[in-house]
């Protein structure tokens, strides 16, 4: 309700200017100033209950609970009404305790003396004016519970929970419920174009079998089609006249023709969805293994001047086209007809023609024969459901056989090649609708996919840019921090500079950037200039970069605090939050990955992860676990309850990890560090995403070893990709690879389960 209030507020505020109101304004932004109800932003009203708590103002505390009272919560039901007093009773409690620990004893008993005609007759309070005089009354059984930090942090949760509650039950105006309109409105439309494309693609794959239907009814064997009125001495004159190889041209199904070039197998008859095809023809032979070549066996062949009849093929040895119908069923067909017709032999061929037509038909999806490119054989395929198998399998392997199931189809791939130099970073928004991606000459393009790829933004900086990174609330602005010690708020819509923040003179390079997910803050590292250590043996490894990791707020501007690194400062080189922005993983030119608790602002535990630097982490799908990527080539799997315990450990490729390297003409070659995302998970967790030398690479996570099994190679570039990320905002997922000539593919897959 908060963000919604916010935004809302700007809506009034710009309609005001647009109307000339400007008094009206100078009365809505004093109002806005003075609001003690904070925009309905509990985390606010929290603050500000702390903020008279620890500068021991008593009379503010009294004074803004009653206001709060007097403006929210007598509202609310009688039965409510206990709550509230308890949640008032602990807040006092919660002053007096804090005067105690903080030695101030004036405070203390001006709060009894004050408060003593109001609480003197409540039961709840009658022990507690002997407080100031016990001498350690931390110790006291009786008040030791609310000196723990546990219960502090209980009753500030219960109160932000009641509150943020109360909020949301409270009726809203027509006017504040219009932010929620725009999200239903922007909803619904993405819900109508992913249902378009879905109703295109049948439509396209309904057109495509009648086609193919049309298709086949024109490429029918001509002794086929003319059957009915064929006899004898036209059937084996045709038949004498139609090739042995005789094979039409093979159809796909739609969905075929998205996947990979590498994926289709060449020279497949198609697979028709009634389980049966008209063009169901041998055309080749499979020596059997004694090494003599078998005969041919065709539908029909000549004998002697006649067709071959049902009980004669039964018995000769089984074919690619032998029928599965018994033979009594043709026996008791054939004489089944009416007694009534004439007994002319010409008659008994037409129905004896009629009996194979129908055995021809009758074939069996099974037992269509699959017709090798390269050998000419003929073997029959696996029993499927009706669909391709291209569908259903990752595709033909190296060694001519099949690999494990591929849990996606790759629909498309487009290219993305307006920079003209290496990409450093490349990031798609929380909803999913625009892409941030930087180069190395410090040019940044925004620009879209949906419906068509489009740039929305060109930024130029004179400064060497280093870090980029999304804004969660709200999803236009973009951060960017410098290698001059300054971050950049940039507003995507309006493209313009909102404001510019000078971090630290000291550590001027921004090496990471990330927001927290719950709110205005954001974590920046910095790191001092480039350094190397003393070196005495070839062993020893340089001195790491002194470093910095703060904590800003997007709203104030202001630097809130400094986490402490230890053992040493030291710069961080990538950052991640968790869902709800509780954890912050780091991982560190050291080799050290730190986990903050953002309640206490303090690290929770950190442990060596990696023989050098630690290139980039990121949390698990279920959080209990942390992966990250570093120097030593090496994807690890570790458990953020059990400090420093590996879950599950892979070796990667040099052209996954970096250093990148780019060799080029007259000996020339290009060098780049790690600076972005190396690694993206899927919206389920169950895939990761990798850089590779010619394109993304998603792996399967196991439990077992190894760790990850390779499932689908993404390809499409020709320089070493760099970084990637993944966006599973729809249902169709997209994955973006960045390379070294600039080039960005985006490659959209579709989940399937076989």
């Amino acid at each position: 309700m908060g963000s919604a209030v916010e935004r809302t507020d700007e809506h009034v505020r710009e309609y005001l200017i647009y109307r000339g109101f400007t008094s009206t304004l100078k009365h809505l932004d004093n109002d806005i100033k003075t609001d003690k109800e904070k925009g309905f932003r509990v985390d606010k009203i929290i603050e500000q209950l702390q903020q008279f708590v620890v500068s021991f103002d008593l009379c503010g505390l009294k004074e803004y609970w009653l206001y709060l009272d007097r403006r929210l919560l007598c509202r609310l039901e009688d039965v409510y009404r206990s709550t509230v007093l308890k949640l008032r009773t602990s807040l006092y409690r919660y002053y007096v305790i804090h005067t105690i620990q903080k030695g101030n004893l004036e405070k203390t008993q001006e709060f009894f003396q004050k408060q003593a005609s109001e609480l003197q007759s409540q039961v709840e309070w009658r022990d507690w004016f002997i407080l100031p005089f016990i001498p350690a009354p931390e110790q006291n059984p009786a008040f030791s519970p609310y000196f723990s930090r546990q219960w502090a942090d209980t009753f500030l949760v219960s109160l932000h929970n009641f509150l943020s509650v109360l909020f949301q039950c409270m009726p809203q105006p027509v006017l504040l419920s219009f932010d929620a309109e725009v999200q239903k409105t922007t909803s619904l439309t993405e819900e109508n174009e992913r249902l378009c494309q879905l109703l295109f693609a049948l439509q396209m794959e309904s057109r495509d079998q009648r086609e193919v239907d049309e298709m086949v009814h024109h490429r029918l064997p001509i002794y086929v089609q003319n059957m009915d009125r064929l006899g004898d001495t036209d059937l084996d004159l045709v038949l004498s006249q139609r090739p042995v190889g005789t094979a039409t041209t093979p159809s796909r199904n739609f969905f075929s023709t998205f996947l990979p070039q590498g994926r289709r197998t060449p020279g497949k008859l198609p697979l028709f969805a009634g389980g049966s095809s008209p063009i169901q023809a041998s055309v080749g032979r499979k020596d059997p293994p004694g090494g003599q070549p078998a005969k041919s066996k065709e539908p029909f062949q000549a004998n002697e001047g006649k067709p071959v009849s049902s009980q004669a093929s039964s018995s000769e040895p089984k074919s690619s086209l032998s029928t599965n119908q018994p033979t009594n069923q043709s026996t008791n067909q054939s004489t089944n007809q009416p007694t009534n017709q004439p007994s002319h032999p010409r008659h008994k061929k037409i129905q004896e023609h009629e009996k194979e037509r129908k055995e021809l038909f009758s074939k069996p999806t099974s037992q269509i024969p699959e017709r090798r490119a390269e050998t000419g054989e003929v073997e029959p395929l696996a029993e499927t459901s009706g669909e391709p198998p291209e569908l259903c399998s990752y595709g033909a392997a190296e060694g001519g056989g099949l690999s494990t199931e591929q849990p996606f189809i790759k629909l498309s791939q487009e290219e993305y090649g307006e920079h003209h130099s290496s990409i450093m970073h490349c990031r798609v928004d929380c909803s999913g609708r625009r892409v941030a991606s930087l180069d190395v000459d410090g040019v940044i393009k925004v620009w879209s996919f949906n419906p068509i790829m489009q740039t929305k933004a060109t930024i130029m900086s004179k400064s060497p840019l280093l870090s980029l990174e999304w804004a969660t609330k709200p999803d236009r602005l973009l951060l960017l921090g410098s290698g001059v010690g300054t971050v950049r708020l940039y507003d995507t819509d309006a493209k313009k500079n909102l404001y510019e923040m000078n971090i630290d003179e000291t550590h001027p390079r921004i090496l990471s950037l990330a927001c927290s997910p719950s709110g205005s803050s954001f974590v920046c590292s910095a790191a001092a200039v480039s350094r190397s250590g003393s070196v005495d043996s070839a062993a020893q490894l340089p001195i790491p970069v002194s470093g910095q990791l703060l904590l800003w707020d997007t709203k104030t501007v202001k630097q809130q605090l400094q986490f402490s690194l230890e053992p040493e400062p030291v710069a961080i080189n990538c950052t991640a939050f968790n869902h709800n922005g509780n954890l912050l993983v780091t991982g560190a030119a050291d080799g050290v990955i730190r986990l903050f608790d953002m309640q206490r602002y303090e690290s929770a535990m950190s442990w060596r992860a990696h023989d050098g630097e630690v290139y980039s982490v990121e949390f698990s799908y279920d959080e209990n676990t942390v992966f990250s990527i570093g120097e030593d080539g090496k994807f690890i799997q570790w458990n953020i309850h059990r400090c420093g315990v590996k879950q599950s450990e892979q070796v990667l490729p040099q052209d996954a990890t970096g250093p990148f390297m780019l060799s080029g003409y007259s000996g020339y070659k290009q060098v780049q560090v790690p600076r972005g995302r190396l690694f993206a998970f899927d919206s389920e967790g169950q895939h990761v995403l990798t850089c590779s030398s010619s394109g993304g690479l998603i792996y399967r996570l196991t439990n077992g070893e190894p760790a990850l099994e390779s499932m689908l190679p993404l390809g499409g570039h020709k320089a070493p990709v760099v970084t990637v990320d993944w966006c599973s905002a729809v249902d169709c997922g997209t994955c973006l690879t960045a390379s070294m000539d600039g080039k960005i593919k985006l490659s959209t897959l579709l989940a399937q389960s076989c």
